[in-house]
């Protein structure tokens, strides 16, 4: 039987490209691309659990660059009446702009109590983890939102409201979601009508 497999290996610092073979004998020829000849290896059975428990290693070196890099991928909600956003993490940094309630984040980073973030319109700053939580919300996109009565346009228009209003998300029903505002307004809006 003869197997051809080709990976990377990081050697140095550098990466280089390895290939080997089985041969009919059960060993692995491993050498680099052009070599005449790599140096032999032994079976698969004869090597025990160190294969599996490198690509074990593999897998769990993976898996923690991935979860490292979308553990604060997250979104929360402004659960204060108003919140101050800042230019950096803590109260020492100026105060950009002020969010009110129910106002959805895209979290980048932590650091400390302090998360940073980006908004609907791709802005970014700062906000205490004591000012947010998970509550599921969204926020108006378009310059002119309907909510109605029920959800569908043949419903009755509620009220109509400007972009960047934010509501919490009470229940969704098809592309329909039944919002309420923080002054306790309740309505249904279209889905492509918020972020």
């Amino acid at each position: 039987m003869k197997l051809h497999m080709s990976m990377k290996t990081l050697k140095n610092g550098m990466l280089d490209h390895v290939q080997g073979k089985r041969s009919d004998s059960g060993g692995l020829t491993i050498g680099s691309p052009g070599a005449d000849q790599g140096a032999k290896f032994k079976p698969d059975a004869e090597i025990g659990h160190k294969i599996p428990f490198c690509i074990g290693l593999g897998i769990l070196t993976i898996f923690l660059i991935l979860f490292t890099s979308t553990a604060f991928a997250e979104r929360l909600a402004v659960s204060s009446n108003t919140a101050n956003i800042r230019s950096g993490p803590g109260t020492n940094y100026d105060i950009l702009w002020k969010i009110e309630k129910y106002h959805p984040l895209f979290i980048l980073k932590k650091n400390n109590a302090w998360y940073h973030f980006r908004d609907f319109e791709d802005d970014e700053g700062w906000i205490h983890e004591s000012l947010v939580n998970k509550t599921p919300t969204v926020i108006t996109k378009s310059e002119i939102c309907n909510v109605r009565s029920g959800p569908g346009t043949k419903n009755k228009i509620l009220f109509t409201v400007d972009m960047g209003i934010p509501f919490k998300i009470l229940k969704k029903r098809g592309k329909w979601i039944h919002i309420q505002h923080a002054d306790g307004d309740k309505g249904w809006i279209h889905k492509s009508l918020v972020w």
